[in-house]
């Protein structure tokens, strides 16, 4: 939407948070900064000695960690203990909706030291991994013998627990579905403390299905079983600019990686990595990879570009020059291919640091980049806490790839938000209905993307300061979230449940199919002992009658349609 286009709004008057705000990369450089770079040498450094381990060794450690765990839910009280959540601290998760459960009574579990690599099965072609691994941890151990999980999130932070309990998805989705699609097994300490391990056929195939999205209340996750696939040690990558209306973007986007004649599972014709980013209503830059072997990449005339250097241009401004150069080919070692986006946090380290994308500060101090998420939640108090619920959007729109289209005018109508994210992923028929699924009927339709087994969705990343604030204008960024997921639910898609929500309980079961959730709940104890996945994603503090509310509950929701599935 151009200047002349956009609505009048009244302009805002600033208040001190508005200052604080602007000046906040004083305290990001000499606090925040040095800090996070400490932090992350002594993880690596934990993370190579745990390396130096035999995986004999590891599980020994691991059998006796849950050990503990079992044996502390056991000490657990009902009638006196809150409900059990883990012990890791409220600002600690990477999302950005605060953690405002955990500060109202609870009984705390602690999990922090399940975050070793337990198995690599070159064989059955699993990872077998603990909940704290993070994908900076994993790709550092696979991608040197040319294994990757199939879906690696593009973040070094993100955790696999928080990738099952909650959502992932990365530019190989479109293939291989989310994160949580990958797992094989989950091992699960249910409520009653028995330890079990769910696959999608043995008894507890119900609790598999159940797991992803359900936020940690249906048992506390110990370990799981990962795919992994064969890789090359390059990613050749190339950038399609595209010029033309939202709708002509949508549909230049769907080509780059879903054949209109509905061959969608040849590999030959459908790249092993898709994301498209759009920098105004008018441009984008489709991006399609393809593994390639060193050979391949290092032939003379071929470009090498190792991104993964602390000076080089965050990667989604390099991007953007194949809008003046056209479009262009190069290869990116592939490790650093997956954490393009880690130093910049795709482009919100723009609003971090203004000045964190100029060269001089990315040859001085881009070593120390990126802040960790974590302490940015630490230290920006109540008053800054709020000021970015309203001022700031962090939402991911999962939409049906025939709706993508609508959905970027929405967003370019509501909010006139750029830099926005693409990345496709499928949505799977399962046997049961999970909280999210596809749309009835979908493979009848025969859409670009779909095929018999999935429906192709479409992650639209909406992460920047709306337009009205950048311009200085009056902005209510509650009411446009509130909006933005009344469209959601009219049109099929679903939100990930890391951002800030301002769903109420009856619009949550809208968006979101209760009835396996709450089956699992009963049937495994889950109810008095875990909180409730939407209570648990719930904006706002937790008073004590909330959660003693929440402990009499027995999920006898008004608000959701319950189908039991047969045991």
């Amino acid at each position: 939407m151009s200047d002349l286009e956009a609505p009048l709004r009244p302009k805002r008057k600033k208040i001190w948070v508005d200052y604080f705000v602007k000046f906040r990369w004083i305290l990001v450089i000499f606090v925040v900064l040095p800090i996070s770079f400490t932090l992350y040498f002594l993880t690596y450094l934990g993370d190579v000695r745990s390396e130096w381990k035999s995986f004999k060794t590891r599980q020994k450690e691991h059998d006796e960690n849950v050990d503990k765990v079992v044996n502390r839910l056991k000490k657990r009280n009902p009638s006196k203990d809150g409900l059990v959540c883990t012990a890791r601290k409220p600002w600690v998760a990477v999302g950005m909706r605060n953690v405002d459960y955990k500060r109202a009574r609870h009984f705390e579990v602690d999990l922090s030291p399940f975050r070793n690599i337990l198995e690599i099965d070159k064989e059955r072609m699993i990872a077998r991994v603990e909940p704290l691994v993070n994908m900076g941890q994993i790709t550092r151990v696979t991608v040197p013998m040319n294994l990757a999980l199939a879906v690696v999130a593009e973040l070094d932070d993100l955790t696999v627990g928080g990738l099952i309990n909650g959502y992932g998805i990365e530019g190989s989705s479109h293939k291989y579905g989310l994160f949580s699609d990958t797992v094989v097994a989950f091992e699960i300490i249910l409520a009653d403390g028995s330890l079990v391990k769910a696959t999608k056929d043995n008894e507890y195939s119900d609790l598999f299905y159940a797991i992803p999205w359900s936020q940690g209340t249906l048992g506390l996750l110990v370990a799981a079983e990962v795919k992994l696939i064969p890789i090359k040690e390059y990613m050749k990558l190339t950038y399609k600019p595209v010029v033309g209306t939202l709708k002509d973007i949508a549909q230049a986007y769907s080509d780059s990686f879903a054949p209109r004649d509905g061959d969608q599972d040849n590999d030959e014709k459908v790249p092993d990595f898709v994301e498209t980013m759009i920098y105004s209503p008018t441009r984008a830059v489709c991006m399609t990879g393809r593994y390639a072997s060193k050979e391949e990449a290092k032939k003379k005339g071929n470009k090498i570009n190792n991104v993964g250097w602390w000076y080089k241009t965050w990667f989604y401004q390099h991007a953007e020059t194949a809008l003046k150069k056209g479009l262009f080919v190069e290869y990116i070692p592939t490790r650093e291919y997956y954490h393009r986006h880690t130093r910049c946090l795709y482009w919100e380290g723009k609003l971090i640091l203004p000045f964190g994308d100029q060269f001089w500060f990315r040859f001085l101090f881009g070593w120390l980049m990126p802040p960790k998420v974590s302490l940015l939640k630490a230290t920006q108090g109540e008053a800054i806490r709020n000021y970015y619920h309203e001022m700031h959007v962090i939402q991911d729109i999962l939409v049906p790839l025939y709706k993508v289209g609508d959905a970027l005018e929405w967003v370019d109508r509501e909010m006139e938000l750029y830099p926005l994210w693409l990345c496709p992923h499928k949505l799977f028929k399962l046997p049961v209905k999970t909280m999210i699924y596809p749309e009835a009927g979908f493979e009848l339709q025969r859409r670009q993307g779909d095929t018999p087994n999935a429906q192709m969705f479409t992650d639209v990343g909406v992460y920047y300061a709306p337009g009205p604030v950048l311009r200085g204008e009056v902005f209510d960024g509650a009411e446009a979230v509130r909006k933005l997921e009344s469209w959601m639910i009219e049109n099929h898609c679903f939100q990930p449940q890391y951002a800030v929500s301002e769903l109420n309980e009856k619009n949550f079961w809208r968006m979101f199919d209760a009835g396996l959730y709450e089956h699992c709940r009963r049937k495994y104890g889950a109810v008095g002992t875990f909180m409730s996945v939407y209570y648990k994603c719930k904006k706002g503090r937790k008073t004590e009658k909330e959660v003693r509310e929440a402990e009499q509950a027995h999920l006898d929701t008004a608000y959701a349609e319950v189908d039991q599935p047969a045991d």
